[in-house]
């Protein structure tokens, strides 16, 4: 009979990533701990897909730690753009400019390739890659989406990545403008992370007397 889980390792360094994944596990009784507390550092992303590049960033974690681990891979897609910068997403200026990852050059890329373009459509997506051991061949795979518009200004203090630029039509207000419960709520994150809550309750996963 397969354990159910106590502590994982979430496979990023994003302090924005941890701090939204330790509140939706909150309620299951799961520890969350980032790698880096744990000496871990970032893994290699040379895949094209998002489930790629999370597996390959839990499996690095797991084996580096001995614990379970999660992982996700997420970014923004712009369909005028052809999808970009998807994968790419945190490291898409660098890309073409060098130097460190930065989400203010990030969002300037973004602001300045879609100028004069009038379908500004976007979408977030969010891949979650649980693996039990650094060889698991039954990884636990769950993902969500998360569609808005991108504005040409920053508007919201809140959040992380393009969020300052990401609206949401139905609110009237960007990612960056909402607070942290209705972005967990909504986000492709959240919808990631209630999906992989139900995988890991049906494989029985979680501990006892969780939610």
């Amino acid at each position: 009979m397969t354990a159910a889980l106590s502590r994982v390792v979430l496979a990023s360094g994003n302090a924005g990533k941890l701090r939204e994944m330790q509140a939706l596990l909150e309620a299951t009784g799961i520890e969350l701990v980032a790698q880096s507390a744990l000496g871990v550092g970032d893994a290699e992303e040379p895949f094209g897909t998002f489930v790629e590049n999370a597996l390959a960033k839990a499996r690095h974690a797991s084996r580096a730690t001995g614990l379970p681990a999660v992982a996700d891979d997420s970014g923004v897609c712009v369909p005028a753009l052809g999808g970009a910068p998807g994968v790419r997403s945190a490291r898409w200026a660098a890309d073409i400019e060098g130097g460190a990852r930065s989400d203010a050059a990030n969002n300037a890329r973004l602001v300045r390739e879609l100028a004069g373009r009038a379908d500004r459509s976007a979408f977030y997506y969010c891949v979650l890659v649980l693996v039990r051991s650094p060889a698991d061949p039954q990884p636990v795979i769950a993902d969500g989406l998360w569609y808005g518009e991108i504005l040409a200004e920053p508007r919201g203090a809140g959040g992380f990545g393009y969020d300052p630029h990401f609206l949401l039509p139905e609110l009237g207000r960007t990612a960056a403008e909402l607070d942290a419960a209705t972005k967990n709520r909504l986000s492709h994150r959240g919808r990631a992370m209630h999906a992989l809550r139900e995988r890991l309750a049906q494989a029985r996963l979680l501990p006892s007397g969780a939610t």
